[in-house]
């Protein structure tokens, strides 16, 4: 028999008693059903955890998985789903993925250690929103290659070469420049609507999705009133910036802004 420990997807406010038939049937992370844990009967600050084998979420097993990309788009996946379910009931405190205790026992521990703070998270993040912010260069394409050099009209072959990759690299500062230009632009129009920014390291290699280089990877708390004129607005600072790709992503649940500044993010609890 294989033995499980608990997963916990989130925190969230249960004010009126629904949202384990919100739950209901919805399979969370290895197909396990989701279920809540609350201090006591009739608190409205739950977590949503299910089962999941111990034998994939111990540390060494689990650090093999996070390179396995296939199992953690997997886990991702259950995990998203379990948070945008709540989300559309309630406000919610996204957990890191991954977050694991010992079992429900030891979730209720530490929810009633950290309730006070869980609460005032939740009213603070109350009808707002989350946008993703991402912007990328898409530079000029390497110079050519040496052995077959660009010829230009009166120059040598070497000195055409140097003339076309000194032209590359103008070329490149002005579409860095125009990101510059166009993230000044963009942060003025979102300081309307947002309340709180987050700057993420821009990301790279597998996480990089789509042409370009990202150099701004920013998340916005924005009002659910204001929802979508931030988006539009966004859209429209982004505009006339050739070589600039501007991607604006959301509404999501507060996932960059779940935990507060002075408290630890929460870790798997060991014996």
């Amino acid at each position: 028999m294989t033995e499980s420990i608990t997963y916990a997807y989130a925190v969230a406010r249960d004010a009126d008693g629904s949202l384990e038939e919100a739950l209901a049937g919805l399979p969370g992370v290895a197909d396990a059903p989701v279920h809540l844990v609350g201090v006591e009967q009739g608190d409205d600050v739950v977590v949503a955890v299910s089962a999941v084998p111990e034998q994939d979420f111990q540390e060494s097993a689990l650090r093999a998985h996070l390179e396995d990309l296939d199992w953690l788009e997997s886990v991702a996946r259950a995990h998203n789903r379990v948070i945008e379910a709540l989300a559309a009931h309630t406000t919610v405190l996204p957990l890191r993925l991954a977050t694991v205790y010992l079992d429900d026992e030891r979730v209720r521990r530490m929810l009633e250690t950290r309730r006070e703070a869980f609460a005032s998270r939740l009213t603070a993040l109350a009808a707002q929103v989350e946008w993703g912010v991402k912007i990328y260069v898409e530079a000029p394409e390497a110079a050519a290659s040496p052995a077959d050099p660009p010829t230009e009209a009166g120059l040598s072959p070497g000195r055409a070469y140097l003339s076309h990759r000194r032209a590359q690299r103008h070329a490149r500062e002005d579409v860095y420049r125009s990101a510059s230009q166009a993230a000044e632009r963009i942060e003025s129009a979102a300081r309307v609507y947002a309340v709180d920014r987050v700057q993420h390291r821009p990301q790279q290699g597998e996480l990089a999705r789509g042409p370009g280089e990202n150099v701004i990877n920013d998340a916005y708390l924005v009002p659910l009133q204001h929802a979508e004129s931030f988006r539009a607005d966004i859209l429209h600072a982004a505009e006339g910036f050739p070589g600039v790709r501007v991607e604006v992503t959301g509404p999501w649940a507060p996932y960059s802004f779940a935990t507060p500044a002075d408290a630890e993010p929460m870790k798997r609890v060991v014996p």
